[in-house]
């Protein structure tokens, strides 16, 4: 159950911290490195990006070796935090040549989960296949600020 807690605070934190548009006095930590795969171009540009579905919006969780990962969407901008760690990255998320795409920068340099391909995603789950290391991930979406009371199917023991 402390598990749980730790994830619903990081997963409220970290829609906290994607949900602000940066126009105050702070300087929004995905406003410091542009995402070229995600950020939109000029109207002619063909394969321009654009927002992530409204079915990315929103808290996911999953766990790996241990720790709780949670990715969060708001709009086109995308957070993911993982328990345990310092480990944190943001960015975007959206649209590009017909693919959902996620484009993350983190501060310790990580690229484990730097560029990632939505493989599908419903109302429940969403499957990421990660170019780093980490590889595909499947996420639970958290609703409203709660965790989903059943684990992703690959973290059930036989």
């Amino acid at each position: 159950m402390r598990t749980v807690a730790v994830a619903a605070g990081l997963a409220g934190a970290l829609a906290a911290l994607t949900a602000c548009s940066g126009g105050g006095g702070g300087k929004s930590a995905s406003s410091s490195t542009p995402h070229a795969g995600v950020t939109p171009t000029s109207s002619s540009g063909s394969k321009a990006a654009t927002g992530a579905s409204a079915e990315l919006q929103g808290s996911w969780i999953t766990t790996s070796g241990g720790k709780i990962v949670a990715l969060v969407i708001t709009q086109k901008k995308a957070g993911l935090f993982v328990t345990g760690s310092k480990s944190w990255c943001s960015g975007a998320a959206g649209r590009k040549a017909g693919k959902q795409m996620i484009h993350l920068t983190c501060p310790d340099g990580s690229k484990d989960r730097a560029t990632g391909r939505v493989d599908s995603v419903d109302a429940k789950s969403l499957k990421v296949t990660w170019s780093g290391k980490t590889g595909q991930e499947t996420y639970t979406k958290a609703e409203g600020g709660t965790l989903p009371t059943k684990p992703p199917g690959h973290l059930k023991k036989n």
